[in-house]
């Protein structure tokens, strides 16, 4: 064998053995792409998808302190201050389907009171699609008309029960006409006790079944809107009726609503009390349900007036057939978005025990 072929040779088994050497080498894996968080602004402001999901996620709410002097909601009171904090957590969740959007709306709320008193509990917690809601939600007779007025104390004259269970269908027509029926929970109350009077607590529910119903109907047009809606208590076999009529005069609000109690000597759900029953009770300590309720009717009425774009008025009147006066106002002041200073004084005057109650109110709110 010559220099040559030798040198070939080596040259060629080199080359053999680099390009085995080069099949073997390890290569780093790409990295996986990063998955950003997407908006989702089909149902409004904050939802964004859940990772790997085509459902919408929004969280939100609130840490609020106050003041109280007085309580509005019981003339018997003679506590002086007291203070209180409150913790929301908002959870709602939205899903596109053939039936259009199923949704879930959850909120959880802390409350820290003097004394070191605390609780804690689920105050909504429902289901809804195709205009059809299931779950725990305050009682359509005060949802679906709204409320009693832009005042902490809007419902010192009651205007109705609140957190309960309920099997609800809303319509709406797109033309300004919109319909809700309910069938709600007979044994819930806003407080979970028997606050709506004697006939509501005392009678035999252990073989009642029937829940209560509700159903309204309503129509908006321009700045004006009308509603009304009925509510039946199954276990008193009583209810009441209410209508509302709301306005816009340029930027000041403006609502009148007026209640109807089916018998105005007895109690029900839809037409009960908040007031202490002690203030209620005759010199034997019996219920006088005509007194401390409605009796056969109840008004409500009040006025939204912004001051400019941080400051707004409100003021909240009623007065019912047995004899009971509340006016509430309160300014709600926002500084900075989604800060809230709202103070807010209540006087109600009692005819049948001739008695009045001087409440106020200091609210501190960050919503988020």
């Amino acid at each position: 064998m010559n220099i040559k072929s030798l040198l070939l040779g080596s040259a060629a088994a080199i080359a053999a053995a680099s390009a085995a050497h080069a099949a073997d080498a390890i290569v780093a894996a790409e990295p996986e792409p990063l998955e950003y968080v997407r908006i989702c602004d089909a149902y409004g402001t904050g939802y964004f998808y859940i990772p790997g999901t085509e459902t919408c996620l929004k969280v939100g709410g609130k840490v609020r302190t106050e003041g109280e002097w007085y309580d509005a909601y019981n003339p018997s009171s003679r506590v002086g201050t007291l203070w209180h904090e409150r913790v929301e957590l908002n959870v709602d969740t939205a899903t596109d389907t053939e039936y259009g959007p199923l949704k879930t709306n959850t909120i959880f709320r802390w409350e820290w009171n003097d004394g070191n008193a605390t609780s804690a509990k689920l105050l909504f917690a429902n289901i809804s699609l195709g205009g059809f809601t299931v779950g725990k939600l305050d009682s359509q007779y005060n949802l679906y008309m709204g409320y009693a007025g832009d005042v902490v104390n809007d419902d010192v004259i009651y205007d109705g029960p609140y957190e309960l269970n309920q099997l609800t269908y809303n319509y709406d027509a797109g033309n300004g006409f919109t319909a809700v029926v309910s069938l709600e929970d007979s044994y819930s109350t806003s407080d979970g006790s028997a606050s709506y009077g004697a006939s509501w607590w005392t009678d035999d529910k252990s073989n009642h079944y029937a829940p209560d119903a509700v159903a309204g109907f309503g129509y908006k047009v321009g700045n004006w809107g009308f509603k009304v809606v009925g509510g039946y208590d199954s276990i008193v076999e009583e209810g009441a009726i209410k209508a509302r009529i709301d306005a816009k005069f340029g930027a000041v609000e403006a609502f009148l609503m007026g209640g109807w109690n089916t018998d105005g000597d007895k109690l029900n759900k839809y037409a009960g009390t908040n007031q202490d029953v002690s203030a209620c009770t005759t010199s034997s300590g019996t219920v006088n349900a005509g007194k401390c309720g409605w009796g056969d009717w109840a008004l409500w009425g009040g006025v939204g007036v912004p001051v400019n774009d941080k400051l707004k008025w409100n003021l909240q009147l009623a007065y019912t057939e047995s004899k009971i006066f509340e006016a509430t106002t309160n300014l709600k002041f926002n500084p900075v978005k989604d800060l809230l200073i709202e103070p807010e004084l209540t006087y109600v005057h009692y005819d049948f025990i001739n008695d009045d109650t001087v409440a106020g109110i200091l609210r501190f709110e960050r919503n988020f």
